[in-house]
């Protein structure tokens, strides 16, 4: 990499889900505007945070963003399928392949939100939400997998969110498909290894809403400093040929971007037989401020565990 050279995809096949408004159509737009052809899907529903209601446009978004950057020069193709099921996630790839021949990205950008009071989060709005966020990346992913497999390269870019990472509530399902993404990408980028296939996640913090964002009123200064175009940047950099970092998170908004970490503390061993009444004696040091000690993906506590044990 020569510092201060231009990132370019020439000749690469981004395919991006979601990609019709807001964060997924900032992502399309820089990537085509630097040389990548990029498969715009979108299905074209109403944006709602609760019940799925809403006015869904009239014409499908992803044709408006297709139409944007063929007029830039560049290329695209629309897409229109679900990301929701198995049969969609397969015609999204196949739209890749029939148009431009293969797949080198694919950013996972889709999926709905639902919030409710946890004791009013009905299935009527937890599986919309499973579907599209968790069963959404693996139905795209795995055919996308097959192809990148074949041709021993390939960069998978997962959306999570700071509700997976620290909890809100009233989003309960939503927070716990977003986290369980995370776990699916350090699992991936495991398996990706030895197939030249990167796997990362981002939990990205941009206003996308109308309204505030957490105690800070909604104001056009919020807007501009959460914007889009400081998301984008670092999501297109993960799925470069030259960013080789595979299996992490990361939190970005606002011009900043921070890995974040799965860690363990030095915890506490205690003489056998263990009872519960020595737990609640030494539960302090479990839950000691530190020093602490990531989890990268791949790697775990098995030898605090085993420590001692031979068989």
């Amino acid at each position: 990499m020569v510092t201060g050279s231009e990132l370019r995809w020439d000749d690469r096949v981004v395919v991006i889900t979601g990609a019709g408004r807001n964060l997924g159509r900032a992502y399309a737009i820089l990537l085509a505007s630097r040389g990548a052809k990029v498969v715009v899907n979108d299905l074209g529903v109403a944006i709602s945070d609760t019940d799925g209601s809403g006015t869904a446009p009239v014409e499908n978004p992803a044709h408006a963003v297709v139409a944007e950057i063929v007029a830039a020069g560049g290329e695209a193709v629309a897409n229109t399928d679900s990301v929701a099921t198995e049969a969609g996630g397969a015609a999204i790839i196949a739209a890749a392949l029939g148009a431009f021949g293969r797949v080198d990205a694919l950013i996972n950008n889709a999926g709905v939100v639902r919030q409710a009071p946890f004791e009013d989060y009905t299935d009527e709005l937890l599986w919309p939400v499973l579907e599209s966020q968790i069963g959404g990346h693996f139905h795209v992913t795995r055919p996308a997998w097959r192809v990148m497999s074949a041709q021993g390269y390939g960069r998978v870019l997962n959306l999570s969110s700071g509700a997976g990472l620290w909890g809100v509530p009233t989003m309960t399902g939503y927070s716990a498909a977003k986290m369980a993404i995370v776990g699916l990408t350090r699992a991936l980028a495991q398996e990706g290894a030895a197939h030249g296939i990167t796997v990362n996640v981002i939990a990205p913090c941009a206003k996308t809403r109308p309204g505030g964002f957490g105690p800070i009123p909604e104001s056009p200064e919020l807007f501009a400093w959460l914007s889009l175009d400081v998301v984008a940047p670092v999501a297109t950099w993960l799925v470069h040929e030259e960013c080789t970092v595979s299996g992490e998170c990361f939190t970005v908004g606002g011009g900043y971007v921070g890995r974040v970490s799965i860690a363990v503390n030095e915890g506490r061993r205690w003489d056998r037989p263990l009872t519960p009444e020595a737990v609640r004696d030494g539960w302090g040091t479990v839950m000691a401020d530190g020093p602490w000690v990531g989890l990268t993906a791949g790697s775990g506590d098995l030898d605090r565990v085993l420590d001692g044990f031979r068989p």
